[in-house]
């Protein structure tokens, strides 16, 4: 594993230059994770400009929803033991290590090729695992995402996938066959309107939701107000 871990690693300079080294620790659990983040934030962003989706490098940070997610997880591990996950927004990989590290069999999905790497690297530190990775674009869903989900994953994860008004249609359409039958969706927002939105319209559609609340500590003082919501989302059929 450890030849392993020094190819992703030199492919991660490659692809992202400079990296540094981080440290996490969850502020429920008490869980240290050790992480790596690319340094030039500045060189991602103009790397994005000409994306025509105008998906901005926010995988590149150490995300309270994340963080959240993560907690949820080691609190609840028996939710994902032994199941198959899917998590939509990888990000740099904090929710997938706790994952994989409580026994999930993960897939990760994400826009950026750059983010999906970064989320192998650091979930295989964290819990000697490695996700199984899919590049997607969840507003427009590939073939190969949905031959993956089969008659569904029993769960799926996102934190932070919610920004603007355009993503809650193509989210509440995913999910409607991304979830197996009484499947469990867990969603992770810091109080985003739209997020708001999004769970009335789930519930319009069925989903019975379930709340937990986490308020930090979060590593980035500018996040010393954020409050992070995890909807536990399940849509129980025949009812």
């Amino acid at each position: 594993m450890h030849d392993h871990r020094t190819t992703l690693y030199a492919e991660l300079l490659q692809r992202l230059g400079h990296c540094r080294d981080a440290s996490l620790t969850l502020p429920e659990s008490g869980k240290e994770l050790r992480l790596v983040q690319p340094v030039d934030f500045d060189a991602l962003l103009d790397a994005a400009a000409g994306d025509p989706e105008q998906n901005l490098p926010y995988w590149a940070e150490i995300w309270p929803s994340g963080i959240a997610l993560a907690d949820e997880l080691l609190e609840r591990p028996q939710l994902v033991r032994g199941q198959r996950v899917l998590e939509i927004g990888s990000g740099i990989g904090v929710t997938a290590g706790v994952a994989l590290l409580v026994g999930a069999e993960l897939t990760v999905a994400d826009y950026s090729p750059e983010s999906l790497l970064l989320c192998r690297y650091n979930a295989l530190i964290n819990s000697g695992r490695e996700p199984d990775a899919l590049q997607i674009n969840w507003r427009d869903p590939s073939d190969e995402l949905r031959r993956r989900a089969g008659s569904g994953f029993p769960v799926v994860l996102a934190g932070d996938v919610l920004y603007e008004s355009r993503d809650i249609e193509p989210l509440l359409d995913l999910v409607e066959w991304l979830v197996a039958p009484e499947g469990l969706f867990w969603l992770a927002e810091p109080g985003r309107n739209v997020a708001e939105r999004y769970i009335e319209r789930a519930a319009d559609r069925g989903w019975r939701d379930s709340l937990s609340f986490h308020a930090g500590p979060w590593p980035d003082p500018r996040d010393a107000n954020v409050a992070v919501t995890v909807h536990q989302l399940r849509r129980l059929h025949d009812e």
